[in-house]
């Protein structure tokens, strides 16, 4: 019909072929004609079996010479597909009639004089298949002369890309409680060598001076450390079963107040900071040992060790029935049994700046509490490694909390860990910001049945992000079934 625009579009089917467009998203406002021209207000709707098409043309700049004329030539290409819309002619006076008079304008062609129409209110509806899902509509620009030829200013740009729907997670972390006195402890177990049947301590008896170094060691951590205050210190002895009762315990009762005598010289502590407790023979600590072992007769001794015979006799009878077991517990297991456990517990002072807590959690994360944590991520970049891992100290730091448990799984969500977000989510509890995060990680996991379930319960508990998020995944589903 016009064999400029016949020889343009052949050149240019061709090369759709071999071009393909990097993924970009839908533009709007884009010029044309060295900024001249301008297309506005792009629609593009994908309706049950076809493709509508709108755009508004600026074309009242557009200085076009009265024998030339300006193509305009919509097109949407996918990949090796592509179709051709109805195209414009933006012509200069001459061309313009030329033709009015030789070549009826049919098929949604759109002829416009130059210098005479402001906009193109430009609308067009093509049969939709499948490959337009992921396609680009482009408009390729072409002048050609009065007789014809191509004036080799082409140009093409990019009107609007189809891009699938997919769920964009909006992750809600859930403020920890303020923790008013932060109580914390460390605990340890010394095993200081008596003399038989003694309660004195030697300090360079055996192994003591190894023992006696663990607690001190664990007492100057705390008590060196000027933001804790240590608020008390609680030593519990114990004796292996062998020997009576009675005087088992005589000997717990007295090695504790040794220990106690011995630490309160040390440091002077007063009398009400050092607590003290006993327990003549330490059964749980055999039975653990016994039950962790392949002794030949290790269900019976366990059967004996469980029972509610009294202890003496308990201990005769294992020696009397089973004493090759026997010797080898009272050589290899009764030592470890007469320990003295203790644990120190002080209190730590409230941090408030988030740059303190933030170098106090990489190397004492313990002196922290939730909420402290919680407040490290401020002036962090949302999904940033620091600020993720934040959140994934805390949960070690309290692993059984259930606000911890939440945020660590938002915060694995977001770096599309959902392995690891799934194991915290267990541990999340049931408010309504963990049921949000379960939606979350269920439209994450492509579930979008149970996400929008999941949604609809947070709405309905007061989750203002939930609504959006149902929205989202409607969006999604529709645009799968289409």
């Amino acid at each position: 019909m016009f064999t400029c625009f016949k020889r343009t579009i052949m050149r240019k089917i061709w090369c759709l072929s071999l071009l393909l467009l990097s993924c970009v998203a839908s533009i709007y406002g884009q010029k044309f004609a060295d900024g001249r021209g301008e297309v506005r207000n792009i629609d593009v709707v994908r309706g049950e079996n076809s493709l509508f098409v709108s755009m508004t043309v600026d074309v009242s700049a557009l200085d076009v010479a009265s024998n030339r004329e300006l193509l305009l030539i919509p097109v949407l290409r996918g990949g090796q597909d592509s179709i051709q819309l109805p195209f414009m002619i933006i012509a200069g006076r001459n061309r313009y009639y030329y033709h009015l008079r030789n070549t009826p304008v049919t098929d949604g062609i759109i002829l416009e004089r130059a210098g005479k129409t402001e906009t193109i209110n430009y609308r067009a509806v093509i049969p939709f298949e499948n490959w337009m899902s992921t396609s680009a509509l482009v408009m390729d620009e072409s002048s050609c002369g009065c007789r014809g030829e191509e004036m080799g200013d082409d140009h093409r740009v990019t009107l609007f890309r189809f891009e699938p729907k997919v769920y964009t997670p909006v992750f809600v972390y859930l403020p920890p409680d303020v923790e008013p006195v932060k109580v914390r402890e460390v605990k340890g177990s010394a095993y200081i060598d008596f003399p038989v049947n003694r309660t004195e301590i030697h300090e360079d008896y055996r192994n003591n001076p190894v023992e006696l170094r663990k607690i001190r060691q664990t007492i100057d951590v705390v008590r060196n450390d000027p933001d804790v205050r240590i608020t008390s210190l609680s030593i519990k002895g114990y004796a292996s079963p062998e020997g009576t009762y009675a005087n088992n315990t005589r000997l717990a009762k007295g090695r504790t107040a040794t220990l106690k005598t011995y630490v309160r010289e040390l440091y002077h502590f007063p009398d009400n900071v050092i607590l003290t407790s006993y327990e003549p023979e330490d059964w749980s600590g055999l039975e653990a040992y016994v039950d962790s072992t392949n002794l030949k007769n290790r269900d019976a001794i366990l059967a004996l060790i469980r029972s509610n015979v009294e202890p003496d006799a308990k201990e005769k009878m294992i020696k009397s029935t089973y004493p090759e077991d026997y010797q080898f517990l009272l050589k290899n297991v009764y030592p470890g049994l007469r320990h003295s456990d203790y644990v120190v517990q002080y209190v730590v002072r409230t941090y408030t700046s988030a740059e303190e807590i933030r170098r106090i959690m990489k190397t004492q994360p313990q002196k922290l509490s939730l909420r402290e944590l919680y407040l490290a991520t401020r002036d962090l970049e949302p999904g940033s490694d620091e600020y993720n891992e934040t959140f994934e100290i805390a949960v070690r730091m309290f692993p059984g909390d259930e606000v911890a448990n939440l945020n660590a799984a938002n915060a694995a969500m977001a770096k599309g860990d959902l392995k690891g977000a799934a194991r915290y989510l267990d541990k999340a509890g049931d408010g309504k910001e963990a049921v949000y995060a379960r939606g979350v990680y269920a439209a994450l996991s492509g579930d979008y049945d149970s996400a929008m379930r999941f949604f609809a319960e947070a709405a309905r508990g007061g989750i203002a992000e939930a609504e959006d998020a149902l929205h989202q995944i409607e969006e999604v589903k529709n645009d799968q079934f289409k």
